[in-house]
C-alpha cells in the first residue's frame, strides 16, 4: 500500500463534532476519540466513529483505534441517557449497540489501543479488538451498568463472556468489578500492556506486523468464528433497547411519585 497522511480534523477537540479524528499512514488508519474530558460516547461521536471505519474500509486499511491520555472511553454520555429525550437516548443505545458487530467484522485487522480508563461501552467496544493492548499506570477498567442502576445489556454481557475469563466475568457483570490494567490483562480485556510513553508505538508495530497476514483469508476466518457472537448481537439489540425503555419508564413513575403524583 501507498504511503499517505491524511488528517481530518473538522473542529477543536472539546466539541463532538471534531472529537473523532482520522489519520491514514502507509496502510493503517489510527482513529482517535479526543473530546478533551472523558470520551463519552455521544450521537456525534458514535455518528463520526462509524464514518471513520466506513472510511478505513474503503482505504483497506488496519485499524488502529485508540483515545487520549489518560482514557479510552468512559462509555455512553449520561447526559443524553439523563437528559429528558427519550428518542436520542434510544438512537445513542442503537448506535452504541451495533458498534461491537462492526467491528468484530471488519475486513482488517483492528488494534485497539487503550490510553488508560476504560468504563462501560468503552469496554465492549475494546472487546472488540483483533488485538487489544492496555496502558500499565493508576487506571481502572470496569463495567459499570449495575453500579448505576442500569440492567447489563445483553449485547455488553455477550462482549464480555467473548474475552474474558468465566470467574471474572461473573464478578465484572455482577458486582461492577473493577479492574486494574494487569488484572484486566490476566482476565482478557488485553492481549498485553505498553507503558503510557510506549502506547502508540506498541500498537503501531502490531498493526505494522499484521500486514504480513493474508487479509482475505483473515476477512472470512474472523467472520467464520465470530458468526455466533454477530449473530447474537443482532438478535438482542432489539432486546436491549427494550429494556432501557422499561427502565426509563420506571424511572419516569419513581419520579412522578417522589413528587407527588400519581
Amino acid at each position: 500500500m501507498s504511503t499517505e497522511a491524511n488528517a481530518t480534523k473538522t473542529s477543536s477537540p472539546s466539541t463532538d463534532a471534531g472529537a473523532v479524528q482520522y489519520e491514514l499512514s502507509d496502510g493503517i488508519a489510527t482513529i482517535r476519540i479526543d473530546d478533551g474530558k472523558r470520551n463519552a460516547l455521544s450521537p456525534a461521536i458514535l455518528t463520526s466513529l462509524y464514518a471513520a471505519l466506513d472510511r478505513a474500509e474503503k482505504d483497506r486499511a488496519i485499524v488502529i483505534l485508540t483515545g487520549r491520555v489518560g482514557v479510552f472511553s468512559a462509555g455512553f454520555h449520561l447526559g443524553v441517557l439523563r437528559g429528558g429525550n427519550p428518542a436520542r437516548a434510544l438512537g445513542m443505545l442503537r448506535k452504541g449497540y451495533r458498534l461491537p458487530a462492526r467491528l468484530l467484522s471488519f475486513p482488517y485487522p483492528v488494534v485497539v489501543a487503550c490510553n488508560g480508563h476504560c468504563f462501560a461501552m468503552g469496554a465492549f467496544l475494546l472487546l472488540s479488538a483483533d488485538h487489544a493492548i492496555g496502558t500499565a499506570g493508576d487506571f481502572q477498567i470496569a463495567v459499570n451498568e449495575v453500579a448505576i442502576g442500569l440492567p447489563m445489556p445483553r449485547v455488553g454481557a455477550a462482549m464480555l463472556a467473548h474475552r474474558l475469563s468465566p470467574a471474572v466475568y461473573q464478578r465484572t457483570v455482577t458486582v461492577a468489578a473493577h479492574s486494574t490494567p494487569e488484572q484486566a490483562k490476566d482476565a482478557g480485556f488485553f492481549d498485553e500492556l505498553a507503558a503510557p510513553e510506549d502506547l502508540e508505538a506498541t500498537a503501531r508495530a502490531r498493526a505494522e506486523s499484521f500486514k504480513a497476514l493474508d487479509m482475505p483469508a483473515h476477512r472470512i476466518s474472523k467472520r467464520r468464528i465470530r458468526g455466533g457472537l454477530i449473530r447474537r448481537l443482532r438478535f438482542s439489540l432489539p432486546l436491549d433497547l427494550f429494556d432501557a425503555v422499561l427502565v426509563g419508564l420506571r424511572g419516569a413513575r419513581k419520579g412522578r411519585k417522589k413528587n407527588g403524583v400519581s
